[in-house]
């Protein structure tokens, strides 16, 4: 009788590295890029754990997702935890939903299998699979777990498709490649970006220039909060930043509703922030801004 290989515990993932255009040619895959927690999920003779990127044990918190493998044997599967709303993955509705204890919301994305009564790691990406949608057609894995399914060839294609539905981006991986526990070449993201025009109604000082910028956005006659926005300028830029907006500085705050914050310097929405973004948060507020420029609004 043939002695089961041991399975190893948490597998340090694999990361992909940023790029700013999809690869061409056909040894290539490209999935969605989800937008929710990565997580590694260990099966072994009916036992299940959930890990987070970093290792953590998080079995309790994704219990549910954990309960739908009826798989007998060993399986390790690597994915992403999401919450779906208006159509795609929001990480703040994910946020949300764990900050209340929920999991109703919960999905899992599974996009690669890493052992399978011993490990698959060295074999190449397309097979590895080919091997996971086989697991769980075979075991009527379902709901809240769902395939990542991919395309083969020109991801560009697949890219601007993701971009014009809001979604995060796309991740482009060799399909001839092994799994690596490092962040690697075989495996590429591309993000998507939104970009807009925001009234800049203060800032928080640094000794030069600008740390921040506090921002608005104008609904019919109301001026509302959209957070604020700390990096996209050199020190340079920071200054000159500043000593425009040393011009319109205001004693209170032009937002609708203020909010307290002892760091604001407040300014009169003379001046908008061009910024790129990845999304809005379901409170409405920008995530992950970054600054491009400063127009005032009486200038073309």
């Amino acid at each position: 009788m043939s002695k089961r290989i041991e399975m190893p515990g948490f597998i340090k993932p694999q990361l992909a590295t940023l790029k700013a255009k999809a690869p061409k040619g056909e040894h290539w895959i490209h999935e969605i890029k989800y937008d929710g927690y990565r997580v590694q999920l260990h099966i072994n003779s009916g036992r299940k754990k959930v890990y987070t990127r970093n290792g953590l044990d998080w079995t309790k918190r994704f219990s549910l997702i954990a309960g739908a493998f009826d798989i007998p044997g060993q399986a390790i599967i690597d994915g992403e935890v999401v919450v779906i709303h208006e159509g795609r993955t929001n990480f703040s509705e994910l946020q949300a939903e764990l900050a209340a204890g929920g999991q109703d919301r919960l999905v899992f994305y599974a996009f690669d299998l890493l052992w399978r009564d011993g490990d698959l790691r060295k074999v190449p990406q397309i097979e590895r699979k080919g091997m996971l949608a086989d697991l769980l057609g075979e075991n009527d894995v379902d709901m809240p777990v769902l395939y990542s399914e991919h395309l083969t060839g020109d991801g560009q294609e697949m890219f601007d498709h993701a971009a014009k539905l809001g979604w995060e981006g796309i991740v482009s991986k060799n399909a001839q490649a092994p799994y690596r526990s490092e962040r690697t070449e075989a495996w590429l993201k591309i993000k998507t970006v939104q970009k807009g025009k925001f009234p800049v109604v203060g800032f928080v000082k640094d000794p030069t220039g600008v740390a921040a910028l506090y921002l608005g956005r104008q609904e019919g006659k109301e001026l509302v909060y959209m957070g604020k926005v700390g990096t996209g300028w050199s020190r340079t830029v920071s200054s000159q930043i500043r000593k425009q907006l040393d011009t319109v500085v205001s004693p209170k705050s032009k937002l609708t509703k203020s909010f307290k914050n002892p760091k604001a310097t407040w300014v009169e929405p003379t001046f908008s922030a061009d910024v790129e973004y990845r999304d809005i948060t379901s409170e409405g507020l920008l995530r992950q801004g970054s600054f491009k420029g400063l127009s005032r609004n009486d200038k073309p």
